[in-house]
């Protein structure tokens, strides 16, 4: 953008009518700049991108139609194509849906360590939790069940059930386990929870919600179904 040059300019004493005829400006857009630099609606675009990025943070395999609908959900009214157009300017796309080259990024690295190794056992409740997604189909279409299983009581402490697999489906069957312990006065300080390397639980409203309740966090290896076997037996 050329106007802060030409405002540079005329304060090192180079009239605006010149500079503005050197750079091919109209002169009144410019005063109009200069009295509000950044515009109401550069504004609201700023909180639209800023949603959009939080979404897709959050849950990188979101396609670009699901970070719409959730921005809508935070109070953004825009356009499908404006709302494309702040996705294509970042490139904020889901991470399964183009090919990198040999260049291109790798995967990250897990948000934490496997601290169960396959053993699949506690002396204690709340010493373990376990917990995974799965799908299922609906005569309206397909749900997604989030369950955290303890170890100790082999029992479902907690479960969340979305249209949609999100972060926030996680989030909340960890919150309704937690809960539900609470009412039976137990305390979950430092209990293991483990799963697999999903984008849900590598969100950061996840391991807010763990860092929240002084959960501690667990992950499994890559493409190791084994290595939260005990869970996934019980939501397929």
């Amino acid at each position: 953008m050329s106007y802060p040059l030409v405002r540079e300019l005329a304060g090192d004493g180079i009239p605006v009518a010149v500079t503005c005829r050197v750079l091919d400006l109209a002169r009144q857009p410019y005063y109009r700049w200069l009295t509000a630099p950044v515009t109401a609606r550069e504004i609201e675009q700023a909180y639209l991108a800023n949603a959009l990025f939080d979404a897709h943070t959050d849950d990188p395999e979101y396609g670009y139609r699901l970070l719409v609908d959730e921005a809508r959900e935070a109070g953004h009214d825009a356009c499908d194509r404006t709302m494309w157009a702040r996705c294509a300017e970042n490139s904020w796309w889901c991470v399964f849906g183009k090919k990198k080259g040999k260049g291109g990024k790798r995967p990250g690295p897990p948000s934490h360590d496997d601290l169960v190794n396959r053993d699949f056992t506690a002396e204690t409740p709340n010493e373990l939790w376990l917990t995974d997604i799965t799908e299922h189909p609906t005569a309206e279409g397909k749900v997604y069940l989030c369950a955290i299983k303890d170890v100790y009581s082999n029992r479902i402490v907690g479960y969340s059930i979305d249209s949609r697999m999100k972060s926030s489906l996680a989030v909340q069957a960890l919150e309704n386990a937690v809960a539900r312990r609470a009412v039976d006065g137990a305390d979950v300080t430092g209990c293991i929870v483990h799963s697999d390397r999903g984008s849900q639980f590598r969100s950061r409203k996840f391991l807010a919600a763990l860092r929240t309740h002084d959960l501690v966090g667990s992950m499994g290896q890559v493409a190791s179904a084994g290595d939260n076997a005990a869970m996934v037996s019980v939501v397929t």
